[in-house]
């Protein structure tokens, strides 16, 4: 089976840049995948795309050398393993806030007896390789998604479920939850407690600790703190960043301005 890199990144003490697709275009997603980001992941929560723009997708992050990943709309297993049949490496899945949600997630990620997933790798195995079902959860990386009240509360118990690698801050919902505007760069001392806390606790279970940033600078501080697994900013944010700088430079270089 083709081996998961970010897994050995993490594994050999390394760090991964983590990019983000909310366009549904297999264009887009090609693009992004050789510009040197070590993972992927397409967004079915909140992006613009559903599964059959994600299968293209997944097909064409393929031919780059970033890790494919997604994050699913919900704690769906249905979707879960429609998307690891299509080629996904890695699933993010949202609102995790207790150990039983957590055993859900990996349940349907996981072949039998760890998991309950259905066996019908449709795509995955002519990207992965012959023997994909025998190694899958092996490669396959999870991340819960810790962004609430229950899920920081809950947080000793889902890191302890086994087959789960990774938990992934969402600092936008978890300063929500807080009483904070939502942001990807925190600066509310408790929506920074918290992190810290979600982050200790998936480090000391021998877990990835993944979050969401707003761009390099909040990545950096982010690697600095101890997080392994940094997302910058989506494909929509880039987009709007750079023509609205082009515009800008333009108009204050246009004769008469």
């Amino acid at each position: 089976m083709r081996s998961n890199a970010v897994r050995q990144t993490i594994a050999a003490g390394g760090r991964i840049l983590n990019g983000w697709c909310s366009l549904a275009s297999s264009h887009v997603a090609e693009i992004l995948g050789h510009q040197g980001y070590d993972s992927l992941t397409i967004d079915l929560q909140h992006g613009a795309i559903g599964y059959e723009a994600a299968f293209h997708m997944l097909q064409a992050i393929s031919a780059t050398p970033a890790m494919p990943m997604v994050r699913v709309p919900w704690n769906d297993p249905a979707m879960i393993m429609k998307l690891l049949d299509a080629g996904a490496y890695g699933v993010i899945c949202p609102m995790i806030n207790s150990r039983a949600e957590a055993e859900s997630f990996v349940g349907a990620a996981r072949y039998p007896p760890r998991g309950f997933r259905s066996f019908g790798p449709n795509r995955v195995m002519q990207y992965a390789g012959a023997d994909y079902p025998q190694q899958a959860d092996r490669e396959v990386l999870l991340f819960a998604m810790i962004e609430t009240r229950a899920g920081l509360a809950a947080v000793e118990e889902i890191v302890a479920v086994a087959g789960l690698d990774g938990v992934y801050v969402g600092p936008g919902d978890l300063s929500l939850a807080l009483g904070a505007p939502p942001t990807m760069a925190p600066s509310e001392p408790a929506v920074l407690d918290a992190m810290a806390h979600v982050r200790e606790r998936t480090r000391a279970a021998g877990l990835i600790a993944a979050v969401h940033t707003d761009g390099a600078a909040t990545a950096a501080r982010r690697f600095a703190e101890g997080f392994q697994l940094c997302t910058l900013p989506n494909d929509t944010r880039l987009l709007i960043n750079a023509a609205s700088e082009q515009v800008k430079a333009a108009r204050a270089a246009m004769p008469g301005r």
